[in-house]
């Protein structure tokens, strides 16, 4: 999650600046200017919409599979909630990211317990994997079904850049219901939480306790909600600083 979270944070510096830049210089919109969210591609059944969703990505490495451009998305049932769970787990990019943070741990000398040499580089990697798969499995599958909140993120991609940086932050707190509505995100709170709290059966004791689980449970929720700045503005990045236009996808017409 931190290695991840560090990666979003040095994009979206680069997305915010073009953003803020491109608001300054617009003047009156064209009616020939694509909208704010790029164009869309034509209707298409929900299986392929959520196929073509769980397969993008941040500079074609960074999974951004939980996240739609649809506000009436369908709630996923909670299979689709496995499935999108279980896809993120498995990614390539998971095991590259663990392997990278438990590299800096190495280096740093964190978590000291674990020692140095091959041991504890094996011992800090399956410690940062174990992180990443608990903290998807509790927010973004068993939380979810048993509240029935929606995992994934719901890009605004509308109004000022100010607007849109406050709805990225508040979405680690405020979720779609299966029902339609909103509420308050239990999945995202109780899973950061319930992982850090997990978290203590394999950390070293000099790293376990009250104080440190909570600590890192709300590192997690800073990091998650830098992740969502970086859900919200990256097709905004593609557009203006890598001039590729994002294909978003319609709902299915009914």
């Amino acid at each position: 999650m931190v290695s991840s979270g560090r990666i979003f944070l040095l994009v979206l510096i680069a997305g915010l600046w073009s953003c803020s830049a491109a608001q300054q210089t617009t003047t009156a919109p064209s009616s020939s200017t694509p909208a704010s969210q790029g164009q869309t591609l034509p209707s298409a059944p929900e299986e392929q919409v959520q196929k073509q969703e769980q397969s993008q990505r941040i500079m074609g490495i960074v999974p951004m599979f939980a996240v739609t451009s649809r506000q009436n998305a369908p709630p996923l049932t909670p299979r689709e909630k496995f499935h999108l769970m279980a896809k993120q787990v498995t990614d390539p990019f998971t095991f590259v990211a663990a392997g990278l943070q438990a590299g800096i741990g190495q280096a740093t000398n964190e978590f000291s317990g674990y020692g140095q040499g091959a041991a504890g580089y094996g011992k800090r990697y399956g410690a940062t994997f174990a992180d990443q798969a608990s903290g998807q499995f509790f927010s973004n599958f068993f939380y979810p079904t048993l509240f029935k909140e929606d995992p994934r993120y719901f890009r605004d991609g509308e109004g000022t850049v100010k607007h849109r940086i406050r709805y990225a932050l508040t979405q680690e707190f405020v979720c779609h219901t299966d029902a339609g509505g909103r509420s308050f995100n239990w999945s995202n709170v109780l899973g950061a939480f319930t992982a850090g709290g997990l978290s203590n059966v394999y950390y070293p004791s000099t790293d376990r306790g009250f104080g440190l689980t909570m600590s890192r449970s709300a590192i997690a929720l800073a990091y998650g909600s830098a992740g969502g700045l970086m859900q919200e503005f990256w097709p905004d990045v593609q557009r203006k600083v890598f001039h590729k236009q994002p294909q978003l996808p319609q709902s299915p017409a009914r």
